[in-house]
């Protein structure tokens, strides 16, 4: 248990650094920069590396949402639950904290000013979105990403791609989403951010724990009841 417990942690870590630290380190940079689908991208590779790091220690979920979702799934132990949610909001915290540091060595950054790459609606969304868009968003694609993660771990699957079609399934999550609330789907990665932001990102905080977890029960229901019909 404690060796699944570390790689969440270190796996969390490496999401909100890799996937946040590009928003805030290089999506910016005049003519330089990233911009979202680099974003995007990133967040997609953080996922697909540490899916073949560690997946055969933890499962490689990084996020309560998915943990909750397979827990309903069947396919996750209730007990290991709430450890796992624990290590991967302090990994997240830990990535996060990295980040800033880094962040802070340019001259003039301000974490609340900037977002720090979390998560809003409103007039915190990136372009605008209302609370019922970005709820819809957030369910539906976490929905829909615990459906992809289900499909490509079920032993009918082809073996050894898992990575690469969960990994290629939260890019194009962010490439969605993005523009909508800054993508969640990932109560972890919210509030590792959050708690730098330090204002309108904690106020908000709550659709990001609530939304993600109503997805991923549903994508998990929806998943197995398509799988009871093939059987």
């Amino acid at each position: 248990m404690k060796k699944k417990l570390i790689a969440e942690f270190i796996g969390t870590f490496w999401l909100v650094l890799g996937g946040c630290g590009s928003a805030v380190l290089a999506a910016g940079i005049p003519n330089l920069g990233i911009g979202f689908v680099g974003v995007s991208m990133a967040f997609g590779l953080t996922v697909l590396t540490m899916a073949f790091a560690i997946g055969h220690i933890s499962g490689c979920h990084l996020n309560p949402a998915v943990s909750i979702g397979l827990c309903i799934g069947g396919r996750f132990e209730k007990k290991e639950l709430l450890p796992y949610i624990v290590s991967q909001v302090l990994g997240g915290i830990l990535g996060a904290g990295v980040l800033y540091i880094i962040a802070s060595g340019l001259t003039g950054f301000d974490p609340a000013a900037s977002g720090f790459a979390s998560n809003g609606y409103g007039i915190h969304s990136p372009m605008g979105f209302s609370l019922l868009a970005g709820l819809v968003t957030e369910i539906v694609l976490t929905a829909v990403f615990l459906i992809i993660i289900m499909g490509a771990t079920d032993e009918r699957a082809p073996q050894g791609f898992a990575p690469i079609a969960i990994g290629l399934g939260l890019t194009l999550i962010h490439l969605i989403s993005i523009p909508v609330t800054n993508t969640s789907v990932n109560p972890a990665r919210s509030t590792a951010v959050a708690i730098f932001q330090g204002g309108w990102a904690i106020d908000q905080l709550w659709l990001f724990w609530v939304a993600p977890i109503i997805g991923a029960i549903l994508g998990a229901l929806i998943y197995k009841t398509m799988e009871e019909k093939q059987k």
